[in-house]
């Protein structure tokens, strides 16, 4: 069976940079996943959204934007912008587990009200040619959730439901639950995808060997931590590629090069690689001094050394 590969959308991480970035030394991923829109205090499209987006950020790569909203008018106002900007779907949210998001009833904090969802979607799908797809989770507090959700949603001509199998509760923490992910399989007729916990191409046999229905998956936190997993998973392949830590290297300078244009100051630059370090991490676990030194630093100087300390240990 012929795999697909997702990337999933992190807020604040898979912006067009990181995508851009990606696409040029890394392959494999068939679709990507623009963090979600929401709509401003004055129901209107960020900029920061607008610009993620914009066709000229996003050359050569297929993007599925996505929409954060529990309400019609602002689903249709985003999906109009979509639809005018050139996109054919729109991805909607209802995985998003983090408590400002589910404490106002969006995300997977809108996963315990069914008769909400039919709703909305019985508005909007009459009422844009955009293909829908959705993201959602089990549930917000209850894996059971799901299971009287997605009868409801076989009326809808959904492309395909991407499903993270964890409760919003519990963020990203514990086991994924596969018993209640297969449980979903015989519950809908639309496409489903995986997507949780895929961090190694074992972890992706295992899954495949349990799940054989299953030729979409979807990598988040894996994909960003390790770049080579997706097409080490279509390869099939647990063998790194001699220029494994040259391709990271040159990740990480595209990415210094993007963010030291936007943002000001060293502080700004080096907080936000940081973020990227958190995952990246997971492929220097013998070089804890120079990892330090990469998180500690105070001035772009200092952590351009540190980084190029790290490299040196695993460069030939």
């Amino acid at each position: 069976m012929k795999c697909f590969i997702h990337a999933a959308p992190l807020q604040g991480l898979t912006d067009y940079r990181f995508r851009n970035s990606f696409a040029q030394l890394f392959s494999a991923v068939d679709y990507f996943y623009a963090p979600y829109i929401r709509l401003s205090s004055k129901k209107e499209i960020k900029k920061i959204n607008i610009r993620d987006i914009s066709p000229k950020n996003n050359v050569g790569n297929t993007l599925i934007p996505q929409v954060l909203t529990n309400n019609s008018e602002d689903f249709l106002l985003v999906a109009k912008h979509i639809e005018e900007t050139g996109y054919k779907e729109l991805n909607w949210n209802l995985g998003c587990p983090y408590p400002m998001v589910t404490k106002k009833g969006m995300g997977a904090g809108i996963l315990n009200k069914p008769d909400a969802i039919v709703n909305l979607l019985e508005r909007v799908c009459s009422a844009t040619n955009l293909k829908l797809s959705i993201k959602m989770r089990l549930g917000n507090e209850h894996p059971n959730s799901i299971l009287s959700i997605l009868p409801k949603l076989n009326d809808f001509p959904l492309k395909n439901i991407i499903i993270h199998p964890r409760i919003g509760k519990q963020l990203y923490k514990g086991k994924v639950d596969l018993e209640t992910f297969e449980k979903c399989l015989n519950l809908t007729q639309h496409e489903i995808i995986y997507n949780g916990d895929i961090k190694s191409v074992n972890d992706y046999r295992l899954l495949c060997k349990r799940l054989p229905q299953i030729s979409h998956w979807m990598l988040g936190r894996g994909l960003i931590a390790d770049p080579l997993l997706p097409k080490m998973i279509k390869l099939n392949s647990d063998e790194y590629p001699e220029n494994r830590y040259r391709l990271l290297l040159k990740m990480h300078d595209l990415l210094l090069y993007e963010y030291e244009k936007v943002r000001s100051g060293d502080a700004q630059i080096i907080m936000k690689m940081n973020e990227f370090w958190k995952y990246w991490s997971y492929n220097f676990q013998e070089a804890n001094k120079p990892l330090k030194k990469i998180k500690k630093a105070k001035s772009l100087s200092k952590y351009n050394q540190a980084v190029v300390e790290l490299f040196g240990e695993y460069l030939n």
